[in-house]
């Protein structure tokens, strides 16, 4: 350590006493520093001095008539440049601008073709077409340069598209304006459509069912018409003949009438001998009601009976039949009541006849008939001897005026009948004539049916999606709030959709130029430079008493003379910056000592490849000098760049440099600093291991190569 410490204080030592020296070590201090100075400079604010970047343009538009106004788009676009001084706009002929742009008098040249306005106002049309605009470049005078016009060429037609959106948004929306106005004086029309549609939709099963009732009807209307009219020879037959008919049967009511009146006598025998008969039956009853009666007698008494039963019931079953058909012939069936008198005698002598054939059949086993059988007979002989009477003692009363209302009636009835039959033979033809017009009509009326009931199930689909539609727009939609968006300001929605969206632009950690975002790239490659500088021009080697001393004490003590120079070096070139060219930095403190941390590992990085590789470790730190230009993403981020150079970026000492200097500038992240410093001395101390202990097996070697080298004369 003694050693190394002596080599360093004397290198100072020399130099402090060499004014030449002096001259060359200050030279080699301040120099790089103008390597950064002037490209910060230079760079600082590209952007905002486009002024001085000349683009032709040229308009050949001939305008165009839209919707009966002239508009000329090419001239409004010229007038427009005219007041822009982003770039600079030279306004000359299509002939002078491509000649220009040949020959390097203009970077770029704008044409505004002929039909640029008639293109424009295809908008309207039914055939679209887009208005072009021609854009040359020369890519040859400048590499950046074609970047800014192709930035100021989109401007423009970014500005063209902005204000030809805004220009036919306000024709829309005026007329959406109007649409809005008369969508709301309509409004309760279009309401009770919907409504109309809705209960239309709710009819529809009923309308079906009406539809199919209808046809189903007029086809049994056709069956039946077709039937009457195959019919109506046989009822204009029977018509006459009904008439006919009548007249004799309101003949034959006449004559029922005397032969009534005459045969009066003989039914009201036939009820007293019906009478008598019951008497007789009574008397009978009575002997076999005695107790002491025997069976024989019982059977002979029995089998009279039966005889006078049978008589009785046969009496009044014809008296019932004549009754009966008078009574048909009466409307309000007036001997009815006579009639079920006659019925319930008549059931009593079945049942009599019943109970004697009971008693008979017991007689015959040899026995005395039943006690209740006996007292049930009685009792039925009893009510048909009442009902006899009453309804013989009637008969002059009751039974003849109803006999003589029934057959008054039937006359009644009659010469009705024949009035009515004699009317409808003589509207026979008027029928025949009805019935054919309407076997025409029903056939026409069925197929009318037949034509609805076949487009029904469109029309019905239809109807049903109609209804769909307008149910999906209310849930979604509300006309109303549609009607207060149309009827917006036409202006601030035209301006609204020319911009739809704005941006609104947050800077984090801002850099008020270029130059000073340049800053930590030019601050870092200029401490690389000075560091070959100081190795281009001061010696490595401690030639005269390089015996008297070890090798890593050679390295380290002349490191240290190196390092002490570098250092100064980093202070210049920052200082400058802050002071100097006023670089904007956030945390200017920090970026003196990051700026000597880097300047620091540079020059021990160089000045190892040096001392142990001689010349071939100047190329070595040069070569490594321009791969990390193009991998330490100093210019460009680092993604944009190839694959191999995104390889290599992380094994890259400004990789970390030009890192943690941004970080100082723009406003310091302490983790991101506290790696990159921690990857930097990991560096440095990585190559200070190499140096000290591959200084001197390495160097051997090299030194046989740099004198072998020298033996030509052409390298020092």
């Amino acid at each position: 350590m003694k050693n190394t410490v002596y080599i360093y204080t004397r290198d100072l030592k020399r130099i402090f006493t060499n004014w030449a020296m002096i001259i060359i070590v200050l030279t080699l201090m301040i120099l790089p520093s103008f390597y950064a100075w002037f490209n910060i400079k230079a760079s600082w604010d590209p952007y905002g001095r486009t002024e001085g970047i000349a683009i032709a343009v040229t308009s050949e538009d001939e305008g165009s008539t839209i919707r009966g106004q002239q508009v000329n788009v090419g001239k409004d676009i010229i007038a427009t440049l005219k007041k822009n001084k982003t770039l600079g706009w030279t306004f000359v002929s299509k002939e002078k601008a491509d000649h220009g742009v040949k020959h390097g008098d203009y970077y770029a040249s704008i044409v505004i073709p002929k039909d640029f306005s008639q293109k424009l106002g295809t908008v309207l049309q039914d055939r679209l077409e887009k208005p072009v605009i021609i854009y040359k470049v020369n890519e040859k005078i400048n590499a950046v340069a074609p970047k800014i016009t192709s930035k100021g060429a989109s401007s423009l037609t970014q500005q063209i598209s902005e204000k030809f959106v805004k220009t036919a948004n306000g024709a829309i929306f005026s007329v959406f304006n109007e649409l809005g106005i008369t969508l709301q004086r309509d409004l309760p029309t279009i309401q009770q459509v919907e409504q109309r549609i809705f209960e239309l939709e709710n009819r529809l099963p009923e309308i079906k069912k009406v539809i199919n009732e209808a046809n189903d009807t007029t086809q049994k209307a056709g069956a039946i018409v077709s039937k009457a009219q195959a019919a109506l020879p046989e009822v204009e037959r029977l018509t006459a003949d009904g008439a006919q008919m009548t007249q004799q049967l309101n003949m034959f009511l006449t004559k029922s009438d005397e032969v009534l009146k005459t045969a009066e006598p003989t039914i009201n025998k036939t009820l007293q001998r019906v009478q008598q008969r019951a008497l007789g039956v009574q008397e009978l009853k009575n002997q076999l009601m005695e107790k002491d009666i025997a069976p024989a007698e019982v059977s002979a008494a029995a089998e009279q009976l039966k005889v006078q039963l049978t008589k009785q019931i046969a009496d009044t079953g014809e008296i019932l039949t004549l009754l009966t058909d008078l009574n048909a012939l009466s409307q309000q069936k007036v001997l009815s009541p006579v009639i079920n008198d006659v019925k319930d005698v008549n059931t009593l002598l079945q049942q009599q006849l019943s109970d004697v054939n009971s008693m008979q059949q017991q007689t015959k086993n040899g026995d005395v008939p039943n006690q209740s059988v006996l007292d049930r007979f009685s009792s039925r002989t009893d009510q048909a001897v009442s009902r006899l009477n009453a309804l013989t003692n009637s008969y002059s009363s009751t039974i003849v005026p109803a006999v003589e209302q029934a057959i008054k009636e039937a006359k009644d009835k009659t010469a009705r009948a024949n009035s009515l039959l004699d009317e409808a033979n003589k509207s026979m033809p008027d029928v025949s004539n009805v019935l054919s017009k309407t076997a025409s009509g029903i056939l026409l009326g069925q197929q009318e049916l037949g034509k609805i009931a076949k487009n029904f199930p469109r029309i019905e689909q239809t109807v049903h999606n109609i209804a769909d539609k307008i149910r999906e727009f209310q849930q979604k939609e509300n006309i109303e709030d549609i009607i207060n968006l149309l009827k917006n300001d036409v202006q601030k929605e035209s301006d609204f959709f020319a911009k739809p969206v704005l941006l609104k632009e947050e800077r984090l950690y801002p850099i008020p130029n270029y130059g000073s975002a340049m800053s930590p790239f030019y601050t870092t490659l200029c401490l690389w430079v000075g560091a070959l500088l100081l190795v281009s021009i001061l010696s490595v080697e401690v030639a005269d008493e390089e015996e008297r001393f070890k090798s890593y004490e050679v390295y380290l003590g002349r490191l240290l003379t190196f390092l002490s120079i570098a250092l100064v070096q980093a202070f210049i070139v920052t200082l400058g910056d802050l002071f100097l060219i006023k670089t904007y930095v956030v945390d200017k403190v920090p970026f003196i000592f990051l700026g000597l941390l880097c300047s620091f590992v540079f020059m021990t990085i160089v000045y190892t490849l040096v001392a142990i590789f001689g010349n071939a470790g100047k190329a070595m730190a040069i070569v490594l000098l321009v791969l990390q230009l193009s991998a330490a993403g100093g210019t460009f981020p680092i993604q944009v760049v190839p694959a191999f150079f995104q390889a290599i970026n992380p094994f890259l000492p400004f990789t970390y440099a030009i890192s943690m200097m941004r970080e100082v500038v723009g406003g310091m992240l302490g983790d991101i600093v506290r790696k990159d410093v921690t990857v930097l001395l990991c560096i440095w101390l990585g190559v200070l291991l190499v140096g000290i202990f591959l200084h001197k097996p390495l160097s051997k070697t090299s030194a046989k190569l740099t004198k072998k080298a020298r033996e030509s004369k052409l390298i020092h």
